[in-house]
């Protein structure tokens, strides 16, 4: 990198935008697009990531329930 602060949004990144590359590609057994064009591919990786999202969005809930059933108070965000 050129500049120092490139250095510092590139280590950013690999904690930020990497792990969920790689939870796509295992967890939900996505290695390529299958359809071509510009277009086509982002709507297809459009839908896979609406797709990860909800699969964490059902988890967290699932979670919370599970603690709920438990008498446990759980803190929330403002």
């Amino acid at each position: 990198m050129k500049k120092e602060s490139s250095g510092e949004i590139y280590k950013k990144r690999k904690t930020i935008v990497e792990p969920v590359f790689g939870q796509i590609k295992k967890n939900m057994d996505f290695w390529g697009l299958s359809v071509r064009g510009f277009i086509k591919a982002g709507g297809e990786f459009s839908l896979v990531c609406a797709a990860h999202n909800i699969k964490k969005i059902v988890l967290s809930i699932r979670y919370n329930l599970e603690h709920l059933k438990e008498d446990k108070l759980i803190p929330m965000a403002a």
